[in-house]
């Protein structure tokens, strides 16, 4: 995406409330100065606008692709608001088809843990952010087992962070081992990269810039 697309959408994560600034704990137990939770994505507009953002980012990744594919939960709404943005009108509409997975397999009915398009082609997964890489694996496997090919992963943010303890930190962030570990590229509508741009072109959130900067000095990766 364009660096004007992306500071839009960080924009527009501030204004949801899905990005906020101040003191919050995350997984890892790090005391982080912001937090992007995309479930707050939550009303009819919000949603749509996301798809959006997300459809935009696939297309102007030029990555081929066949099908979707959302892992469960939160990449279930994601996958199918996506397929319907790729749908909208336009010379670059796609009607492209999606699928997702359960949890638990159903015993009845059509049985199964995937529900959806048949898995096939070239897939790409849908999330909103990769921590710990659990939820790409996974969903590689089901592809894969489906005799169909994982193409790219798609996500909302890059936190463009390293993992592990202060004293024993990863040389590279969760998103640059998921695209050595497959082969493949991550996609991410937005990063920290365009979040510090907020921060430092816009003076309602001049008060947060130092905590930020000072955080991603410290777990930020080497660029």
């Amino acid at each position: 995406m364009s660096s004007q697309n992306r500071l839009d959408f960080v924009r527009f994560a501030s204004q949801e409330g899905v990005l906020r600034f101040g003191q919050f704990k995350v997984k890892s137990g790090r005391l982080s100065p912001y937090f992007f939770n995309a479930g707050l994505f939550n009303t009819g507009r919000s949603v749509g606008e996301l798809g959006r953002f997300y459809a935009q980012a696939l297309r102007d990744s030029g990555v081929g692709f066949d099908m979707l594919f959302g892992p469960a939960y939160k990449g279930i709404p994601l996958a199918a608001t996506t397929a319907i943005a790729l749908a909208g009108q336009g010379p670059q509409a796609a009607d492209v088809p999606f699928a997702f997975n359960r949890k638990e397999a159903k015993a009845h009915g059509e049985g199964g843990t995937l529900v959806g398009a048949p898995l096939q082609g070239r897939v790409v997964i849908i999330d909103d952010v990769i921590t710990a890489g659990t939820s790409v694996r996974e969903s590689v496997d089901i592809i894969r087992a489906a005799g169909a090919v994982p193409a790219a992963v798609l996500i909302a943010l890059d936190r463009m962070e390293r993992a592990g303890a202060d004293d024993a930190l990863s040389a590279h962030s969760a998103v640059q081992d998921v695209q050595q570990k497959y082969g493949m590229p991550v996609i991410s509508i937005a990063s920290l990269d365009d979040i510090m741009q907020l921060l430092n072109e816009d003076a309602t959130f001049a008060q947060y810039q130092a905590d930020v900067a000072a955080y991603r000095i410290k777990y930020g990766i080497q660029q």
